[in-house]
C-alpha cells in the first residue's frame, strides 16, 4: 500500500532557496523533466548521479501515490557532437545512436528505469521553431548580424531569479554564449545559422535560414511539448543551473506569458579525490570504466547514500567502503531470507523511512533506518522485519538480488584480513560491553563485525561466529 498522506513532501526549491511543502499542479499528478545527456561520448560519474537521484526521486512520488510523468530528453544535436563525428568520419546520427545505446546500457546496469518519455531534441525542432517564432511575436527574439537568432535577455524582467545575480554580476562573473552582432553579450543564441563547413544533417530549414537550434531551447520545446507550458518540478546538476535553466526560465516564461515551473531540483557535483571531476585534471571516470571496478549496485548504494544536494566525493576507499555496507546488508538477508512484498507504513521503521524520504528525499537517513533493521533482524531473526527491510529498499532500488549470488559476486575483502583472534577479542569486546549494561556499544560491534561478513549467534552457551 502507498503512504497514507502523499501532502507532506518538502523539496528545497533552488529557486525560492527553502525547503516547501510539494503542492502538485493538478492533485494527485506530477509533471517532471530532467535534463539529460548530450551524446557524443560515454556517460561519466555525473551524469550517474543525475540518472540514479531522479530514478529515486521518480520511485518516491510513485510510491507517495502520485501518477508520476516522467520526461529526461536527449540532446543529440551539439557543436560537440557535430566536431565529434567529423572526426571520427561517421554520421551525425551513427554516432548518437551509438551513444545512446552505451547510455542505456549504463543506466540498466545502475537500474534506473526507463522515463516516459526520452526526447530527443532532433525529433523536435518545429516545435523549437515555433517557440522561437513566439520569442519574436514578444519582442525578446531578435536576428542579429551573424544571422543567428538570439535572445535578448534584458527585456525579460525576470532574469536571473533563479541564479539569484543580478544582471550586472552575471555579465562580470559567468560564462556566456558569445555570438557575433549581439546587442548584450548576456543574449544567448535561439537559432544557430548554418556554417559552410557543417553537414547537411546539421540543417533545418527555416523562417531564419538554414540552420540549427541552440541548445537552450531545446528543453524548453521538449518539456512544454510533453508536459505543458506549467509543470511541477524541473530537475538537473548544479553545473545546468546557469545559464542553461535561467536561459530555459527566461525562455519558457517569455514565449508563454505563465510561470515556467513550480520546483527547481538540483544535485550536487562529483568530486574526485576531494578534486573536482575534470577532463584536464585526468580525474575523470567514465560509468563503465567504474562498474569494471565495482558492483552496479554497490555504485548506486554509494549514490544515494549522500544526500542529492551535497558534494559526492568518490574515491576507492568510499567505494569500498559502500561495498562493505551493502554487503552487511545481503549477509542479514541471507540468515532471514525475505520475498517481496508491500511495505508495512504502520510499522514504525515505515514511519520513519517515510518522514525521512518526504523531507527532501533524505535518502542518508532513509538508508539508516535500513541498517536500524538490519540490526534487530540480526538480533531477533524476525522474518517481517526482513520483510520490511526488502521492501523499504525496493523504494530506492536496492536489495533486490538473490543474497547468496549478491555475495558470491561480490566478495567482502575485509572479512578476509581478519584474523580468527580478531574476531575473538571482538566478541570479548562485546561480551564486556553487554556485562556493563552497554548495549549501544554491544550492538556496535556487532554491526562492525557484520559488515564485514562476520556473523554472530549468541545461545546461552555463549557466542559463536562464522563468515557470512
Amino acid at each position: 500500500m502507498p503512504p497514507l498522506k502523499a501532502d507532506m513532501l518538502k523539496i528545497h526549491n533552488t529557486l525560492t532557496r527553502q525547503k516547501q511543502q510539494f503542492v502538485p499542479i493538478v492533485p494527485g499528478q506530477v509533471g517532471l523533466y530532467v535534463c539529460g545527456m548530450t551524446v557524443y561520448d560515454y556517460c561519466h560519474l555525473g551524469h550517474a548521479r543525475v540518472l540514479v537521484v531522479f530514478d529515486m526521486v521518480a520511485r518516491w512520488l510513485r510510491a507517495s501515490g502520485y501518477r508520476v510523468t516522467y520526461v529526461r530528453n536527449i540532446t543529440d544535436i551539439d557543436d560537440k557532437i557535430i566536431r565529434r563525428a567529423g572526426e571520427n568520419h561517421e554520421s551525425i546520427r551513427q554516432l548518437t545512436d551509438r551513444f545512446i545505446n552505451c547510455m542505456n546500457e549504463d543506466a540498466a546496469a545502475l537500474d534506473v528505469l526507463k522515463p516516459d518519455f526520452e526526447p530527443r531534441a532532433t525529433e523536435f525542432v518545429a516545435q523549437m521553431q515555433q517557440m522561437i517564432a513566439a520569442l519574436e511575436e514578444r519582442g525578446y527574439a531578435y536576428l542579429a548580424a551573424s544571422r543567428d537568432v538570439c535572445y535578448s535577455v534584458r527585456k525579460f524582467v525576470g532574469y536571473g531569479k533563479l541564479s539569484g545575480k543580478s544582471l550586472e554580476d552575471l555579465r562580470a562573473g559567468e560564462r556566456v554564449d558569445i555570438a557575433e552582432g549581439k546587442q548584450d553579450p548576456l543574449d544567448f543564441v535561439l537559432w544557430k545559422h548554418s556554417k559552410p563547413e557543417e553537414p547537411a544533417e546539421a540543417q533545418w530549414d527555416s523562417p531564419w535560414g538554414r540552420g540549427r537550434p541552440g541548445w537552450h531551447i531545446e528543453c524548453s520545446a521538449m518539456s512544454s511539448h510533453l508536459l505543458g507550458k506549467h509543470f511541477d518540478i524541473h530537475g538537473g546538476g548544479q553545473d545546468l543551473q546557469f545559464p542553461h535553466h535561467e536561459n530555459e526560465i527566461a525562455q519558457s516564461e517569455g514565449a508563454h506569458g505563465v510561470s515556467f515551473v513550480n520546483y527547481w531540483m538540483h544535485n550536487g557535483f562529483v568530486r574526485i579525490d576531494d578534486e573536482k571531476m575534470s577532463k584536464s585534471l585526468g580525474n575523470f571516470f567514465s560509468i563503465r570504466d567504474v562498474l569494471k571496478r565495482y558492483d552496479a549496485e554497490v555504485v548506486r548504494f554509494f549514490i544515494l547514500r549522500a544526500h542529492y544536494r551535497s558534494p559526492l566525493n568518490y574515491s576507492d576507499a568510499h567505494l569500498d567502503d559502500a561495498r562493505q555496507a551493502l554487503t552487511r546488508l545481503y549477509t542479514v538477508l541471507k540468515l532471514v531470507p525475505a520475498g517481496p512484498a508491500a511495505i508495512d507504513w504502520a510499522d514504525a521503521h515505515g514511519a520513519r523511512f517515510k518522514a525521512a524520504m518526504d523531507d527532501d528525499f533524505n535518502t542518508p537517513e532513509a538508508i539508516a533506518v535500513l541498517f536500524d533493521l538490519a540490526a534487530e533482524i540480526n538480533r531477533n531473526r524476525e522474518p517481517r522485519l526482513a520483510i520490511q527491510l526488502r521492501a523499504l529498499a525496493s523504494v530506492l532500488g536496492l536489495l533486490q538480488r538473490d543474497p547468496v549470488a549478491f555475495l558470491q559476486a561480490v566478495p567482502s575483502s575485509a572479512t578476509a584480513g581478519l584474523s580468527n583472534a580478531e574476531i575473538d577479542a571482538q566478541i570479548a569486546a562485546r561480551l564486556g560491553a553487554k556485562q556493563a549494561r552497554n548495549f549501544a556499544e554491544a550492538d556496535r560491534i556487532r554491526a562492525v563485525l557484520l559488515a564485514q561478513g562476520i556473523v554472530l549467534e549468541d545461545s546461552p552457551q555463549g557466542t559463536a561466529w562464522r563468515r557470512g
